[in-house]
């Protein structure tokens, strides 16, 4: 719980204010019983209505003034409950867009929303309702014990003697409680990933007819989830019954001392009332003892996760230098790659040099590392032994901003966000002018389809471009990609989608562009168009050289051309 006592020091005035406004409420409920015990025993013992309506005024200002105090402690409870959640959020999700891909994997996408969204959500519910009111149990409880002593101390000892008892009880109940509640919000992270998942490939849950399947699989999670959080707050709730039977034989234990001290002439009537209401008031205030469990053990269990995240070690240092503007020589030496968790390196070994202005194609069968190879250039990963240079330059001697600014990256699956698809250039040049965006549209064949969209540049994208086909969405993610004039092209299958012409059109259009181009491909199409050929498998290059030279001298380039011209295509 010290990370919300970090960010709740920045409102410290609001708190002050709140617990201040909790101990006048608190005040004044505890000095009742006492005005109800003189206006007994000096009132209405002794029949003089003048001290009954006195003391019955005080206690009528004293509720009011309480009253204005709730209401005021609301507002402040509020201010610094939310404030504190905004900037929890804040921070959660500059850590989460941080964190290097390495971290990322760390946790499940479906996790990180739950801890985004609902443990935050814990945590703001948390802090209000501590300043609010719960609070005012523990501290009501002490006091009435307190006040207790005072009034007799004779009777008061009973109280005395239950509460260490009740404190055992609670405190055993909230461990356990924190620990089930921390499998709870497990459970919660399933479920999001199910609906995530289902919502993510609707199209083909109905294409293979799988509504049922999938349905089950969700009713399972859901249900999972319902019995943990059932069973966790069964526990909990087992304790009100001991606790209301502890504090009622309190109650019969002082009922029957009284009668004894009040026949005797020790006690007073009005101390006997006093203590009694003091009993009731405990009760009361342990009576919401199990929501604070339930409240402070899912709050404990979210803060846990939420800083798991900002906590999280960092895999990847940035540096200070800013990278220099790059020709765009590339070289990868001896480079070994393997994935976080893995034992089996993705790449090994990898040596090649890219001249600036070069258009090089990656060629491989599926997981043979051509992705992996591209993830090293802008640094979403480091390699594991070896080097990648880009103009001599270490690649992570940089910030990754000025390394990655001049990276124009197309990934294997096009990425498109809400909004417009103006909107979605200018994530590659923030302050893109319309001709240039018609520019690189063109280049990337797409422009003429955009023009006769009734809107145009303006046309609406749903999210993740739901409403483009896959050739569209890969030929604007490539105009995104050359609208910031980058020095290095990074092209992953990202023409896949596009008929032979198109795709032609496409690299000759590309030919303009100042920069070098390393294109991951698994057409033969596409390499006929390149400089030169990496053959890559098993996560090692096979062979290297033009198309003319692989198709004469390497048996897998030539099995791989065969597979998709056959035996009479044109070498040429």
């Amino acid at each position: 719980m010290r990370l919300i006592w970090k960010y709740l020091k920045k409102y410290k005035l609001a708190v002050a204010a709140a617990l201040f406004l909790t101990l006048l409420e608190l005040g004044v409920e505890l000095v009742q019983p006492l005005l109800i015990a003189r206006i007994i025993d000096e009132g209405i013992m002794m029949e003089d209505m003048s001290v009954v309506l006195t003391w019955g005024g005080v206690m009528l200002l004293l509720s009011l003034v309480a009253f204005a105090a709730g209401i005021i402690n609301s507002f402040y409870a509020a201010y610094a409950s939310q404030n504190t959640g905004y900037d929890l959020r804040g921070d959660l999700y500059r850590r989460i867009q941080t964190l290097s891909f390495k971290n990322f994997q760390q946790f499940p996408t479906s996790s990180l929303l739950t801890r985004i969204t609902n443990d935050i959500q814990q945590l703001q519910n948390t802090i209000f309702m501590t300043l609010r009111i719960m609070l005012r149990a523990p501290l009501l409880v002490a006091g009435s014990v307190i006040m207790a002593l005072i009034v007799n101390w004779q009777l008061a000892l009973v109280l005395v003697a239950a509460v260490p008892l009740l404190l055992i009880i609670l405190l055993m109940i909230m461990r356990t409680a924190g620990r089930l509640f921390k499998e709870v919000q497990a459970r919660v992270d399933r479920v999001n990933n199910v609906v995530q998942e289902n919502l993510k490939a609707v199209r083909l849950i109905k294409s293979f007819s799988r509504r049922p399947y999938e349905s089950e699989r969700f009713h399972g999670a859901s249900e999972d989830l319902q019995h943990k959080t059932v069973r966790t707050l069964r526990i909990v709730e087992a304790t009100m019954p001991l606790i209301l039977l502890i504090m009622n034989v309190c109650i019969m234990a002082v009922l029957w001392f009284g009668t004894t001290g009040v026949n005797a002439g020790n006690v007073s009537v009005g101390e006997v009332v006093a203590i009694i209401n003091y009993i009731t008031r405990m009760t009361g205030a342990l009576s919401i003892f199990s929501m604070i469990i339930i409240i402070f053990s899912r709050a404990k269990a979210s803060a846990e996760r939420v800083g798991e995240v900002l906590e999280t070690e960092e895999d990847m240092q940035e540096n200070t230098a800013e990278a220099p503007s790059f020709r765009g020589d590339i070289t990868y030496d001896n480079v070994y790659f393997r994935y976080p968790g893995k034992e089996t390196p993705v790449l090994e070994g990898i040596d090649f040099h890219v001249k600036a202005g070069e258009r090089v194609a990656i060629l491989g069968a599926t997981g043979s590392g051509k992705t992996s190879l591209f993830q090293l250039l802008p640094r979403l990963y480091d390699v594991d032994r070896g080097s990648v240079r880009v103009d001599g330059h270490l690649v992570d001697q940089f910030t990754w901003k000025s390394l990655r600014s001049q990276i124009g990256y197309v990934p294997q699956e096009a990425m498109l966000f809400t909004g417009s698809i103006a909107d979605n250039l200018r994530w590659g040049k923030e302050k893109a002018k319309e001709a240039e965006m018609v520019d690189v549209l063109r280049d990337a064949q797409i422009y003429e389809t955009i023009a006769e969209l009734p809107e145009g540049l303006n046309t609406r994208i749903g999210q993740r471009g739901v409403n483009l086909s896959g050739g569209q969405k890969q030929r604007i993610s490539i105009a995104r990609a050359l609208i910031r004039k980058p020095r290095i092209l990074l092209l992953d299958d990202s023409t896949s989608a596009l008929d032979v012409k198109t795709e032609k059109r496409l690299l000759e259009s590309l030919k303009k562009y100042r920069c070098t181009t390393l294109m991951i491909t698994q057409k033969m199409s596409t390499t006929m168009e390149a400089d030169r050929v990496l053959l890559l498998e098993d996560g090692k290059i096979r062979a290297e050289g033009t198309h003319e030279e692989l198709l004469a001298s390497s048996p897998l380039y030539q099995a791989i051309y065969v597979s998709q011209f056959g035996e009479e295509g044109d070498h040429a």
